[in-house]
């Protein structure tokens, strides 16, 4: 019996879910969430956009940092804290494949987030956010997207 963990998430919420064995229900194990990546850009940055600091050692110029997406931090943030959670599951034996679905551009980042380990565990990977659905409705959805994927 091979158990499988169904991963649905986006930038702010992820549902990880798990199913003993194919044809056994889904049950839900935890609801992890990142509510700083659903604010405004503006709302993260601890300075004002466009104002740089004014050189301390003399003369007149400003040092600008190189431009940076906060909201874009945080949802790579938001991935290593669901990889993170992954790996300890498959260290714990909760589960030994995984199937991914998520909303772009945060598959890719939560792709980018993985270890070799994961990444190897990992049995697809869907560009499809089911985190706003009731379970009955995951399970049906997961498994329709599992039959007609390529």
């Amino acid at each position: 019996m091979s158990t499988e963990m169904i991963v649905a998430a986006n930038a702010a919420r992820a549902r990880l879910f798990r199913r003993g064995a194919v044809g056994e229900p889904l049950v839900e194990v935890v609801t992890l969430v990142h509510p700083q990546s659903r604010q405004v850009g503006h709302e993260l940055a601890a300075d004002r956009m466009g104002h740089g600091e004014a050189d301390r050692r003399g003369g007149g110029g400003t040092a600008y940092e190189p431009k940076t997406d906060v909201r874009r931090k945080e949802h790579e943030h938001f991935a290593r804290e669901v990889a993170q959670r992954l790996k300890g599951g498959l260290h714990a034996g909760e589960f030994e494949r995984w199937v991914l679905f998520a909303s772009s551009p945060f598959l890719g980042e939560l792709k980018a987030a993985l270890d070799a380990e994961l990444q190897r565990s990992l049995h697809a990977a869907i560009d499809l956010d089911l985190t706003s659905y009731g379970l009955p409705e995951v399970d049906e959805r997961a498994r329709t997207a599992l039959r007609e994927r390529p």
